[in-house]
């Protein structure tokens, strides 16, 4: 029998093809231009290459116009999910980059007397962390600009995640996608050693993920024959070898271990808040955003498109991940004293919110999914972003949740775009957070999942003491002698806090149009 003669549709791969090639350009630029000129070109490149992605986005839906089609031989499949999502993960790159490229350093906030400031990258990564080596990177005022082609790559793997029509491709883009960040996580320019820790177990957990989806992927092919989601699902359907079915079901919960620890929910979140305090504060809220994104996206086409034949299986184990989640990401961030933390934390509740939408199993529940990704994403993006900006008289971060009294009232700006992302995060009416709960909340009781909605409700509820507290700790409480400094940025994170405020803001008060956008891409190529 011979085999179809494999071919690229280039014009249905332009996204990703755009992409990985501002990242390949990324790295020569770093290997051929000198120093002083690598920074500037770098962010004109990957500034340029995410905005001309985005236009190949929109003018691939318009051509499309709804009907998706697959490319490379089936292994990706671009359809109105694929596309929406993608859009997203490029808008959220886009002022991810921004953030990741501020360079602001007053020289006399550098606790090292060199370019120090709002710079949270080292100068130097291989560096022992407090060697001669890095200070003397230091002073000398080297930016790293290695981050710009990792994050060009780790874009381009999210961008062919949700994506991935094909459990062989969709491991290959988990892959793409992870690796930069294991490197990116590693690199703040202070708190070296936590930075370096927070690395360490990324990679190490992400490795024991990466695995079990892998031994997964196995026991699906040794069922069905085949890598094609498509395929698996034809085969669940006819149902034919019943005396395999076990390995269908276990290479299934082997898929979703590695799906569900990439969104961070329970019992796979041990790593975001480690992670997401040590790692730099651009990288966080990044990675926060865009890697739930592409997680999410990946886990709608494995569950509605590969496995829906088995729902009555995966249903009511998502139903007890979806409840651990919201409930222990909760009820852990009450507690915590760390900004950074409690913000990791309360990710970990997300997703179990999102879960509700994924659990609906329904046209309903993929658009509330969509659109609570889109608001969630740009939220997180500038709650980081603010975060990046307090620091102490030393120069660093300053995340103490107690030092952050009285903030909002000698910074009121701050204080209010603040306050507005954590009103978000609770759900407040006229933000994002409120259409975003509604709407998952809604697709999930109309999939019979009224227990999970209840929950969820309460959770909420719990969720918004500790978003006002801190509202009430910056604008009603003094402030500790030792009180932190919002630094005065560069355009680049200035603009990443204006616009993610507005559209967490523009999304509260007028959702319909992304809402409608999302109820017209919730229909899989199959």
């Amino acid at each position: 029998m011979s085999l179809p003669t494999p071919s690229i549709e280039y014009g249905l791969l332009s996204p990703l093809l755009i992409v990985f090639g501002v990242a390949v350009a990324g790295v020569l630029v770093e290997a051929l231009l000198p120093r002083a000129a690598r920074y500037r070109a770098q962010l004109v490149l990957a500034l340029g290459g995410l905005a001309a992605a985005l236009v190949a986005v929109v003018v691939l839906g318009r051509h499309l116009a709804g009907t998706g089609r697959v490319a490379v031989l089936g292994a990706v499949a671009v359809d109105a999910p694929a596309l929406f999502l993608q859009g997203t993960i490029l808008l959220v790159g886009l002022l991810g980059v921004l953030l990741i490229a501020e360079r602001r350093i007053p020289a006399a906030e550098d606790p090292d007397g060199g370019a120090g400031g709002l710079d949270a990258f080292t100068p130097q990564a291989p560096a022992v962390p407090g060697s001669v080596a890095e200070k003397t990177a230091a002073r000398a005022g080297i930016t790293q600009t290695e981050v710009f082609p990792l994050t060009m790559f780790a874009t381009g793997g999210m961008l062919l995640f949700p994506a991935a029509d094909d459990l062989l491709a969709m491991f290959i883009a988990l892959e793409v996608l992870s690796l930069p960040l294991y490197l990116l996580c590693g690199l703040a320019r202070r708190r070296r050693l936590l930075s370096q820790e927070a690395a360490l177990k990324y990679f190490l957990l992400g490795a024991f993920s990466s695995a079990f989806f892998l031994y997964g992927m196995a026991l699906l092919y040794g069922y069905s024959g085949t890598f094609s989601l498509t395929g698996i699902a034809a085969a669940v359907e006819s149902g034919t070898d019943t005396r395999n079915a076990s390995l269908a079901l276990i290479g299934m919960g082997l898929l979703a271990v590695g799906v569900l620890f990439k969104v961070g929910a329970v019992p796979f979140h041990s790593w975001i808040p480690d992670v997401y305090q040590g790692a730099p504060t651009p990288i966080t809220g990044y990675m926060a955003a865009a890697t739930k994104i592409a997680a999410f996206g990946a886990m709608l086409r494995i569950f509605y498109v590969g496995l829906p034949g088995l729902h009555v299986e995966w249903r009511p184990v998502l139903w007890a991940v979806a409840i651990a989640t919201m409930v222990v990401g909760t009820v852990t961030a009450v507690s915590q004293n760390d900004v950074k933390r409690m913000l990791a934390y309360s990710a970990v509740a997300h997703a179990g919110f999102i879960l509700t939408g994924v659990i609906a199993l329904t046209d309903s529940g993929v658009s509330a999914t969509l659109f609570y990704l889109f608001a969630y994403g740009f939220s997180t993006l500038g709650a980081f972003a603010v975060v990046s900006l307090v620091r102490d008289r030393s120069g660093h971060e300053d995340t103490e949740l107690a030092h952050w009294a009285g903030l909002g009232r000698r910074y009121p700006v701050v204080g209010v775009v603040f306050s507005l992302f954590l009103l978000a995060f609770a759900g407040i009416p006229l933000t994002s957070g409120f259409v975003s709960k509604f709407a998952v909340f809604k697709a999930a009781g109309e999939g019979g999942a009224i227990p999970l909605v209840i929950v969820g409700v309460i959770a909420s509820a719990v969720a918004a003491y500790f978003y006002v507290r801190v509202i009430v700790l910056m604008f009603f409480t003094d402030p500790p002698e030792d009180a932190p400094e919002v630094v005065t940025p560069s355009w680049t994170s200035t603009a990443t806090v204006t616009l993610t405020a507005a559209i967490t803001l523009a999304l509260g008060a007028l959702p319909q149009p992304l809402l409608d956008l999302a109820n017209e891409s919730t229909q899989f190529v199959r």
